[in-house]
């Protein structure tokens, strides 16, 4: 008789790896702003978290994420709660440091396998590592990509981050000239993917783990809907 206290075995092909996933994204009308909230994104523009499709097994998400954009860029913001612990960052392993990283298309080609010069890949850690309490972006570069993006986008992007009683919330503001290609009208789907590096609370992920390639291979990323505001002077 089997034991009815033993858990089940894990699927062989998770339930994320399924399916592909579209997600509409807010019109935000005032995006960046000015003072002390980089974006303030309502709770209109949370992004749904697949982890729910893990079952019993799934986990508490680790961070909230929202999205939002307009002609001029996108924002993303992460919150994340439930930490005893201070975001371990490492300046020299953005990668693998705690905080956000992010995957955009801004051709929204589903079908390559290698990168080409539309896509790009940003680190966001909510600060610099010892003594260097500001938050950091950081642009890598993606293995085997066919072409290289333009390597000088970090400098445009805008970032904040702030210290919670559980944790911290992490904004950034990807203006259009940080995002090869960027441009809503002509192409208003992106490719998107995320990964949320937690050292204490365990990685969160778009859909698929880091058992696939999803660092290196675009087929595995959803999409973005850049969805229209319904009449000038009624978005957020």
């Amino acid at each position: 008789m089997p034991d009815p206290d033993s858990s089940p075995a894990p699927p062989l092909i998770p339930p994320q790896f399924l399916f592909r996933y579209s997600f509409a994204v807010q019109y935000v009308a005032r995006m960046p702003r000015q003072g002390k909230s980089l974006l303030g994104l309502p709770a209109s523009c949370a992004f749904p978290n697949l982890a729910a499709l893990d079952g019993p097994a799934a986990r508490a998400p680790a961070g909230a994420l929202r999205l939002a954009w307009n002609a001029a860029g996108l924002g993303v913001a992460v919150e994340v709660q439930g930490k005893s612990q201070p975001p371990r960052c490492l300046p020299d392993d953005p990668a693998g440091s705690d905080g956000l990283q992010v995957w955009f298309d801004t051709r929204n080609t589903q079908s390559i396998h290698r990168a080409s010069r539309f896509c790009c890949h940003f680190c966001l850690l909510p600060h610099g590592g010892q003594g260097h309490p500001a938050p950091v972006v950081v642009q890598r570069p993606i293995a085997r990509a066919r072409e290289e993006a333009p390597a000088d986008s970090a400098g445009l992007i805008r970032i904040r981050a702030e210290s919670t009683a559980r944790g911290y919330l992490l904004e950034a503001w990807f203006p259009a000239e940080a995002l090869h290609g960027f441009d809503p009208e002509a192409n208003p789907r992106l490719g998107f993917y995320y990964a949320l590096n937690e050292s204490e609370l365990g990685p969160q992920y778009l859909s698929v783990n880091s058992e696939f390639p999803f660092a290196t291979d675009p087929s595995l990323w959803s999409t973005l809907e850049l969805t229209k505001p319904r009449a000038a002077g009624r978005s957020p």
